[in-house]
């Protein structure tokens, strides 16, 4: 099942010099959480915006990435006329394509700073900062006698959504994690996320774990918006084909639970707006056209979570497009804001 969580995971400790990186890693934020959840947390948001800033110069490869996606994203919201002026002037203005990939990199360094912020995050900080805007769908969700399926992204705070998912259900929330090459950082995301009351299961074993939550009547979470397994299935998305995840679909259909796709972005200084859509998951067909169906709605979904705030969908730092890969970007000439190849802004 092509469906995982992440854990800021998708910077792997193979690309900051391997394993022993990875344990240093694990060392290192297990001090910063300490430090994270005990100063001032405006202190500590600018903090993280300072680091994003040094990040995007540093990094200049994953700045033409998001670049590019972005540059995509822009256009196709200029196109169909929503999200906000400042990301649909994008699309042609290159200055405004630049300032939404500074922000990019501002919100990626905020996501790390909620992973380490996760300890203090108590019911009554849940309940004081996320505004949801869609209260009928959410109560529904949680009405129902049977269990369901969120579905996120790689968007916002996402850590958010299963915090509140554990705080709002009597039962024990389940979601797949990749498993990273270090076993310290490995430890250290599962019992943090652990201690939020989610149980972590590995991808190997994800289907038949997923099945089994669901029968025992526990909900389930899943991050599916990039296919990190290759099993995924092509889907249009924001206008061109893409491949998500399967998983969730042959979940959705095996088990007969209900969907929703879940996102929650940033407002302000530890502030965070939520939303929840339910999917609908189609009857007729073959497995396969069922399994298309619910993944075109799916991406219906996702566009419209991103399309309010583009900057906040740190899955724009990888490959999402694959006319957008490696190749693409090297044949199509000098960049365009920089005026370099890609190779050079590389």
């Amino acid at each position: 099942m092509s469906a995982t969580t992440t854990t800021g995971d998708d910077i792997r400790p193979q690309e900051a010099g391997g394993r022993a990186s990875g344990s240093l890693a694990a060392a290192g934020l297990g001090v910063v959480s300490w430090l994270a959840c005990r100063l001032p947390e405006r202190l500590t948001f600018g903090a993280a915006d300072a680091i994003g800033e040094a990040w995007y110069r540093l990094a200049p490869g994953r700045a033409a990435r998001a670049r590019s996606n972005l540059l995509r994203v822009a256009t196709w919201l200029a196109a169909e006329g929503v999200g906000p002026a400042s990301a649909r002037r994008a699309a042609d203005d290159t200055e405004a394509l630049e300032r939404l990939v500074r922000s990019a990199f501002r919100h990626l360094a905020r996501y790390y700073l909620e992973v380490a912020r996760v300890p203090a995050w108590t019911p009554a900080y849940i309940a004081e900062r996320i505004a949801v805007e869609t209260p009928e769908v959410v109560e529904g969700a949680f009405a129902e006698d049977r269990p369901a399926i969120f579905v996120g992204l790689h968007f916002g705070s996402v850590e958010m959504p299963a915090v509140y998912l554990a705080v709002h259900t009597d039962r024990t929330p389940v979601a797949p994690m990749e498993t990273l090459s270090d076993p310290a950082l490995q430890r250290y995301f599962v019992r943090t996320r652990g201690a939020m009351g989610i149980r972590i299961v590995g991808l190997r074993e994800a289907r038949r774990e997923l099945v089994a939550a669901l029968r025992r009547g526990d909900p389930v979470g899943l991050v599916a918006d990039r296919d990190l397994t290759g099993g995924g299935m092509d889907v249009e998305l924001f206008g061109h084909p893409a491949s998500l995840p399967i998983g969730p679909a042959l979940l959705a259909i095996e088990s007969g639970a209900p969907v929703y796709a879940v996102s929650v972005r940033r407002t302000g200084v530890g502030r965070y707006a939520g939303r929840l859509e339910a999917v609908p998951v189609p009857s007729d067909g073959t497995r396969r056209e069922r399994a298309a169906g619910f993944l075109a709605a799916e991406a219906r979904a996702f566009e419209r979570a991103i399309a309010v705030a583009p900057d906040q969908w740190w899955a724009v730092f990888f490959e999402i497009w694959p006319d957008l890969g490696p190749q693409a970007r090297t044949s199509r000439g000098p960049d365009k804001v920089t005026g370099r190849s890609p190779e050079a802004v590389r």
